[in-house]
């Protein structure tokens, strides 16, 4: 794997020397624990609960989450690849941080004293699961006019209405709801023990297939006043925003990790599998395919070290660098889950080699947290011409 974490105009900065250690140990406990378990959750549709556990122990949920508020207070580029070692492995796995480091990240952010008081420090240790409450029936990647709505009551507020495609929502113990309150989006962190709150499980989708999916049913479903993140009207604009941003972030990594996991699979494919006398690897066809994996894995990764930076250090155009690299990762991962299939023949359709899961699981990140249309929508209008 690369050893370039940041990147910033001008300059490349190694990995220190506690972010390689902190890769070698991802890389470890992952092909341990997730590797060999990967295929059978893919078949029954769910990871392990003890694996949930086990991430809850060691201070992976919540990773990103400031120090004094509970949390990890690891550094992004370090959160970076943690994100990329379980997609490599899983990126059902990987799509469980993703959601809920969503979650807590956006009440450390936008929550009221009283929510950050309640809610903050469980989130951060992983003790209770976030996800996210976002897609409807009828709203995709148009999240701004999500139909669900809610209306004051009291010293709290009642919602009403129908979330799908909830990564994690068979599990998780609260959701970041965005809803139509007077007719302006706002959002609110809603527990399942909520009155009014129902949910069930959705069938696995094709990618992604043990993320236990749920469908969310709001029927009256009544939260404090404490529970509204942000004002109102700034559901969509700050508080889903920048979870999304921080969702697109994640996904990039664990597109690496795809991409990565395609790269290795068929430089032990093709070094053991013979065609036409001699090697696979040795056919200069299948070397052009496996170098176009390995620069454009490693221009991914590179990318994402810069937003990881960029991030760390605030910088304003983190936004759009983070929404590129998100952007390349996920074509990267495609194209490689591709080509892996390619490689391994009829060997790549079946469930004997793990690349059929890959391509997969890429497909899903070229549509989670803004999909490949609409970044090519979005990009050219946040980035200057000259950079």
């Amino acid at each position: 794997m690369s050893t370039l974490a940041a990147v910033s105009p001008g300059m490349q900065v190694e990995l220190a020397p506690e972010q390689r250690e902190a890769q070698r140990i991802f890389r470890g406990w992952v092909d341990e624990h997730v590797v060999p378990h990967a295929e059978r959750w893919d078949r029954d549709g769910a990871i392990d609960r003890s694996l949930i556990d086990e991430l809850r122990r060691r201070r992976w949920l919540g990773a990103p989450v400031a120090a004094e508020a509970g949390g990890g207070g690891m550094d992004l580029v370090t959160y970076g690849l943690l994100t990329e070692e379980l997609g490599r492995g899983c990126s059902s796995v990987r799509s469980l941080l993703t959601v809920h480091d969503m979650a807590a990240l956006s009440v450390a952010r936008w929550g009221s004293p009283e929510l950050r008081d309640e809610m903050l420090a469980p989130l951060a240790r992983g003790e209770v699961l976030g996800a996210l409450g976002l897609s409807e029936p009828n709203v995709g990647s148009d999240a701004a006019r999500v139909e669900t709505v809610a209306r004051k009551q009291g010293d709290g507020y009642v919602l009403d209405g129908h979330k799908k495609w909830m990564t994690f929502g068979q599990v998780a113990d609260c959701f970041l709801v965005l809803a139509q309150l007077e007719g302006a989006a706002t959002a609110f962190l809603v527990p399942t023990d909520a009155p009014g709150f129902s949910r069930s499980a959705q069938e696995p989708p094709a990618g992604t297939r043990a993320s236990l999916l749920a469908e969310l049913h709001l029927d009256g479903c009544a939260v404090a006043a404490r529970h509204r993140l942000g004002r109102v009207g700034f559901g969509f604009s700050h508080v889903i925003s920048s979870a999304l941003d921080h969702g697109r972030y994640s996904v990039a990594w664990g597109s690496v990790g795809i991409a990565q996991a395609c790269l290795e699979a068929c430089l032990d494919y093709t070094a053991e599998r013979r065609q036409g006398g001699k090697l696979l690897r040795e056919h200069q066809l299948v070397q052009q395919m496996l170098t176009e994996m390995i620069a454009n894995s490693r221009a991914a990764r590179l990318l994402c070290c810069r937003a990881g930076h960029l991030r760390r250090t605030g910088d304003p155009g983190a936004t759009a660098e983070t929404m590129i690299a998100k952007y390349f990762a996920s074509r990267t991962a495609t194209a490689a889950a591709r080509d892996a299939i390619q490689l391994h023949g009829a060997n790549g359709l079946t469930d004997a080699y793990p690349v059929g899961r890959y391509l997969r699981d890429s497909l899903v990140t070229e549509i989670i947290e803004g999909s490949t249309q609409i970044q090519q929508i979005s990009i050219p209008l946040m980035v200057p011409a000259d950079l």
